[in-house]
């Protein structure tokens, strides 16, 4: 991949939610909270990649606070899928590589906010 690192871990991480929600459709039939989480957890490097073509530092932090949100809600629908046994303890990398894009975003508005105040 590319050389940034929260785009790339992004797109990884929709790949393994593809997967995840085509589990939960055709061996489990479960629907309407695999939508919910392929929704949510592609759209996490979407709006990265939207970030980094961003016309300003606000555009960016706009950008990247959604894409916060959409990593959020992805960590919510995992942990519901994992308490109601549609996803299992093989499913706990899905969840902490959610986490971990969590942090890393955190981190990413925190300074974007701090540099955006500075100016």
């Amino acid at each position: 991949m590319g050389t940034n690192l929260i785009l790339d871990k992004s797109i990884q991480f929709a790949i393994k939610i593809i997967k995840v929600y085509q589990s939960l459709r055709f061996d489990k039939k479960e629907y309407v909270m695999s939508k919910q989480l392929l929704k949510a957890g592609t759209s996490i490097g979407a709006n990265m990649k939207e970030a980094i073509q961003a016309q300003s530092k606000k555009d960016f932090l706009s950008k990247t606070n959604i894409a916060l949100k959409e990593a959020s809600e992805t960590e919510y629908w995992i942990d519901i899928l994992m308490k109601t046994n549609y996803l299992d303890e093989k499913d706990n990398s899905l969840l902490n590589d959610c986490i971990e894009i969590n942090k890393i975003l955190q981190t990413i508005v925190k300074t974007t906010k701090k540099n955006l105040n500075k100016m």
